[in-house]
């Protein structure tokens, strides 16, 4: 077995050399007489040219190890090499605070990728020509993991096919290694290892539910319904005044493999695609992103099933909740993407919004928007509006969701600009969980009611949305959603 991990350790090595470690396209920068301002030219030449140095560096690593004592090289380059990589990383990193996220230059994204890419590369290099017996250890993996992730997570997706595919393919090999690895014998300390983790025996997400709204105004559903009925649904309104309403539509996903090979609702298969679970994911803290208290981080994937999901959170009433909330996962993971399809009704002629003037901004999207949706029981999203529309794609557990028409936003109590600045005008005041008496203390509930008198008067409708079912959320309807089991959702937003 650990021939077998020396064999896929230097086909790693040998990808990131050739794919992400050559001078060639850095080069290529000073030479282009254009002025594009997002690309690795505008963050400076003495940027570009460290890079450059570094590239070299790394490669001679490999080609002249035999030339340097391996502890003065351990000591001294390996360290100066990661620590001027970390130091291009920083300077991305501030950057990214000195603009809105939507304004951070490109090219400052692009170092943090190249950065990120060198600094990958040089770890698995620096183990391959150490004097360890092992090729990559289980601490090693986990580095190079955050390294990527990392700048998955704070630059964006990587915009090169290219890079992505061997990134993926990258991805493909760590698994293997730490398949491997977890394989062999307990003298690399694998044993003691696997008693201290988690007991991932339990396949299946708990099914069970504890409280559950009762719906009062059922949504509309469909079986099966053909693209064409869809497409008229839309563009015959039962009322023109309001547009297209919500409508739960069955049947439509069943052939997904997530449902069925490659079950989204197994612990061990979610696991087998994160590698043993070290990808990085990020998530909300707390229980509604409105709440006092609530915040971000990020964390291993195992981490967030074992102190999020895999307890027994059947109740949904722990003090703290985590949520992976509309994150694109699938860029991130692509695997998971193959496991998913984007619904045909996402491709439907859409009629012009009932509020043309506050979506008329908004531009037109070539493909959905994908976003994943993962937590435990009690989670909510609380009563907000989206500029597109919503195919919402319940894949496993339960939630309850509450939709209130646009005509009703006056009864809604639309927040304003927050203490930071924030617009949160597409976000209700009201907390449905304690106006509606599921949450807090009767106190608390009746101070809402004298708080929003108005709110009560709002006419809405309501659904149970189970696995396999699909949801239409028309652009600019308000909407609360609440999880009342372990949940796995993915929403495709187009318009």
């Amino acid at each position: 077995m650990e021939r077998e991990s020396r064999i896929l350790h230097q086909k790693l090595v040998n990808i990131c050399l050739s794919k992400f470690c050559f001078t060639e396209r850095l080069t290529q920068i000073f030479s282009d007489t254009s002025n594009a301002s997002d690309d690795l030219k505008s963050c400076g030449r003495p940027i570009v040219q460290l890079l450059l140095q570094l590239i070299n560096i790394i490669r001679k690593l490999r080609d002249n190890n035999s030339e340097v004592s391996k502890d003065n090289r351990k000591n001294n380059q390996d360290s100066l090499i990661l620590k001027r990589l970390n130091d291009l990383i920083t300077l991305a990193t501030e950057k990214f605070y000195a603009f809105p996220y939507k304004d951070v230059p490109k090219c400052w994204r692009q170092l943090y990728w190249e950065a990120s890419l060198l600094k990958f590369t040089a770890l698995a290099v620096i183990r391959d020509v150490s004097s360890s017996s092992s090729p990559l250890e289980s601490s090693y993996i986990d580095e190079i993991v955050k390294t990527i992730d990392m700048a998955h997570i704070m630059a964006g997706p990587v915009t090169s096919h290219d890079i992505m595919n061997n990134i993926t393919a990258i991805f493909e090999i760590l698994q293997q290694i730490d398949h491997s690895l977890l394989s062999q014998s307990p003298k690399h300390g694998l044993k003691r290892q696997r008693s201290q983790s988690h007991d991932f025996s339990s396949e299946k997400f708990q099914e069970a539910t504890g409280f559950m709204p009762q719906v009062t105004n059922a949504i509309h559903r469909e079986e099966k319904m053909p693209f064409c009925s869809f497409e008229t649904y839309l563009q015959h309104p039962r009322n023109p005044q309001l547009g297209p309403e919500p409508l739960i539509m069955t049947g439509a996903v069943n052939h997904w493999p997530a449902f069925s090979c490659h079950p989204w609702n197994s612990q061990s298969y979610l696991l087998s695609l994160t590698v043993g679970g070290r990808r990085l994911v990020p998530i909300e803290v707390g229980r509604s992103y409105v709440d006092e208290g609530w915040g971000q981080k990020i964390i291993t994937f195992k981490q967030f099933l074992q102190t999020y999901i895999t307890l027994d959170n059947s109740s949904g009433n722990q003090e703290e909740k985590g949520y992976l909330a509309q994150y694109n996962l699938f860029s991130q993971i692509p695997r998971l993407r193959n496991d998913i399809a984007i619904p045909d009704y996402c491709f439907a002629c859409v009629p012009p919004p009932i509020l043309a003037n506050k979506y008329s901004q908004i531009p037109q999207l070539e493909e959905p928007i994908i976003n994943a949706w993962l937590g435990p029981p009690g989670t909510i999203t609380p009563l907000h509006t989206d500029p597109y529309h919503n195919i919402l794609v319940q894949v496993v557990g339960k939630k309850y969701i509450r939709l209130y028409s646009p005509k009703e936003s006056r009864n809604l109590y639309a927040l304003g600009i927050d203490k930071n600045g924030i617009d949160m005008g597409n976000t209700s005041d009201v907390d449905i969980g304690t106006f509606a008496g599921w949450d807090k203390t009767k106190e608390e509930q009746e101070a809402l009611h004298r708080k929003f008198p108005l709110f009560e008067k709002a006419e809405f409708i309501d659904c149970i949305l189970e696995a396999g079912e699909c949801l239409y959320i028309p652009m600019g309807w308000w909407h609360y959603v609440r999880s009342l089991s372990v949940s796995f959702s993915v929403s495709f937003w187009f318009n």
